[in-house]
């Protein structure tokens, strides 16, 4: 399939020079046959400059030709009916004849529910989605109001995986599908995204994003949680592709790329998640056979490359000065050149694909780990993990890389004891908020919103009780006209209503604290009951407590079953074996040695 799509890319170029139109006579006669003389003519000329023999140009003609007049007769069906015809990428295991294009007839203005029901009932598939430029199309929008046109080619990925499909009841299979899948990942991310790291470190996981030193960095809430969301679906997919289930691991890190899009361009210019997804989506294509998705591949490896470029500096300065050294980091740039090769290779740029392939191998050679030498540094205890990436971080020296590893090891370590203590210091605040009469829950919140800050905390506490106590608990407090008065100084509905419910109705206090919050409060405060009367006298019943509450109870299950996918270790993601990139390096130099040493 590649080296045919390698050949049509050649001749489409050479045709586009020459402005030949294989639709046209001589080539098409009248009844959209083709000329054969002209056509066998055209082929035997072509063939020296590819260095393939004539029958098997002639066929890739003739393939491009039969393409042309379909498309020109659906360019004609489209005018005259609104028809579009549109090029389905199915699953491999779907496809009858992997080298037939599967078509669609279709209108436009309808939707993409009832595409979704013809196609499976067509290919026999259960439970599919359609993706356009790598988005997922909605299910209850038109085609049209998404982006889809006559010609339009659309992936249709499986939402669940067909083996276990088999195996399973309907039951089972429900609680198993992709579906069901993205939404827990989903919930367990953002129970995740509104903790503020004040519970139990031992009994409550908790997130916080870090930069490549591991140091917590201050991001505005909305973003935090937008980012938390799109890393944990990246590493969803990532587990998923560790698995070889790229049908399912790629509907998780399209859902990432939905969250990373949230996020500001000066965040994702200062973490390489956003360019290492890319690299993942473009590698599920790879091994989904879907790289006809060739605008969208390249496109998102240019992504990729100038966001590296952002976060390493032009020449990996910044990275060196942030981590000592580039060598672990350069997987990500040998698997950056070897998709860029493929797709080259793709679009018939047989030069351009060498050029690439010629970096990918240099950097192979390097990154190949030894055996020998992983054996040493196991031998002395690290794991192969370590070994590996503490080898490429010292150009394969062992010495330095176990001294490099034993360092990393320390800090590591001394930055979880440092977390952890100023975790526990949050928890002795709480308790001494506790003690003055306060719930646990509102002195979390209150230190959450403060930021930490005990005398803001106090504050905030202090107006909350003292509004419920002006306004007797009265619930009808948070009235329309407050809210009213809220929104006019600028404020969004949702948070005026939660900060008056907060503040028991007191605009004052209600605006002091959307100032000092910058209009943004924690989701938690969103459904926020007023504050109790009592809450400045006595501590609040443990039935208040968050670990006592059932529901807790099942978000922390929630939360452990989406922890599961993330690694222990923060450089997993690259921690590449280079296997599959191995077989791919050996597949593009076959591809590549069978043709002329110069494009067409």
């Amino acid at each position: 399939m590649m080296e045919e799509q390698n050949t049509e890319a050649k001749l489409k170029n050479q045709l586009k020079q020459e402005k030949i139109q294989l639709w046209n006579p001589p080539y098409t006669d009248d009844d959209n046959q083709p000329g054969q003389q002209h056509m066998q003519e055209l082929a035997e000329r072509y063939a020296p400059l590819l260095c393939l023999p004539s029958e098997e140009v002639g066929a890739a003609l003739e393939s491009i030709r039969v393409q042309a007049v379909k498309r020109g007769k659906g360019n004609k069906t489209f005018r005259e009916t609104n028809v579009a015809s549109l090029e389905l990428l199915l699953p491999r295991d779907s496809k009858k004849d992997p080298k037939t294009k599967n078509h669609l007839e279709t209108r436009l203005d309808v939707l993409v529910q009832e595409v979704v029901d013809r196609i499976a009932e067509d290919y026999g598939l259960k439970h599919i989605k359609l993706i356009l430029n790598g988005k997922t199309l909605c299910v209850d929008r038109r085609l049209d109001e998404q982006g889809v046109k006559n010609h339009s080619k659309m992936m249709v990925l499986k939402v669940s995986d067909a083996e276990l499909k088999q195996q399973l009841s309907e039951e089972e299979e429900k609680k198993k599908n992709q579906n069901e899948s993205v939404q827990r990942t989903q919930k367990g991310f953002q129970i995740l995204s509104e903790r503020d790291g004040s519970e139990d470190p031992d009994t409550t996981p908790f997130l916080e994003i870090a930069d490549q030193r591991g140091n917590p960095l201050t991001i505005p809430h909305k973003e935090k949680k937008a980012l938390i969301l799109a890393m944990g679906f990246h590493e969803k997919g990532r587990s998923l592709m560790k698995k070889k289930q790229f049908d399912n691991a790629l509907c998780h890190l399209l859902q990432a790329d939905q969250q990373f899009n949230k996020c500001g361009s000066a965040l994702l210019g200062s973490v390489d998640n956003y360019a290492v997804l890319q690299l993942d989506i473009v590698w599920c294509y790879r091994a989904l056979e879907a790289l006809s998705c060739l605008d969208d591949g390249k496109n998102r490896l240019q992504r990729a490359e100038d966001c590296f470029l952002k976060c390493y500096g032009e020449q990996q300065e910044r990275l060196r000065m942030i981590k000592g050294n580039t060598g672990r980091e350069e997987v990500l740039f040998l698997r950056l050149y070897l998709l860029q090769s493929l797709l080259s290779y793709l679009e018939g740029n047989d030069a351009q694909a060498r050029h690439q392939l010629s970096k990918v191998e240099s950097l192979y050679s390097r990154l190949s780990p030894d055996s020998e030498k992983m054996t040493q540094l196991m031998s002395l205890g690290f794991t192969e993990r370590e070994a590996r990436l503490g080898l490429r971080a010292c150009q394969g020296d062992v010495q330095e890389a176990a001294i490099h590893i034993s360092n990393q090891r320390q800090e590591r370590e001394e930055l979880k004891q440092r977390e952890r203590r100023k975790r526990s210091r949050r928890m002795e605040v709480i308790s001494t908020l506790t003690e003055l009469g306060y719930s646990r829950r509102d002195a979390a919140r209150a230190l959450h919103l403060a930021d930490g800050d005990v005398d803001r905390a106090c504050a905030i506490l202090l107006d909350s009780s003292q509004a419920a106590l002006l306004t007797n608990n009265n619930t009808e407090g948070v009235g329309p006209e407050k809210v009213e008065q809220l929104l006019y100084l600028g404020f969004e509905r949702e948070v005026s209503e939660a900060a008056l419910r907060l503040t028991g109705g007191d605009v004052q206090s209600a605006t002091q604290l959307l100032l000092d919050n910058q209009g943004v409060l924690s989701p938690e405060l969103l459904s926020v009951s007023p504050p109790s009367t009592s809450s400045s006298t006595t501590p609040s019943p443990s039935s208040e407590e968050p670990s006592t509450s059932s529901n807790s109870t099942e978000d922390n299950e929630l939360v452990n079953e989406v922890l599961e996918d993330i690694s222990r270790h923060e450089e997993d993601y690259l921690d590449l074996t280079l296997e599959e990139e191995s077989q791919l390096i050996t597949a593009m130099k076959t591809y590549l040695n069978r043709g002329p040493t110069h494009t067409v």
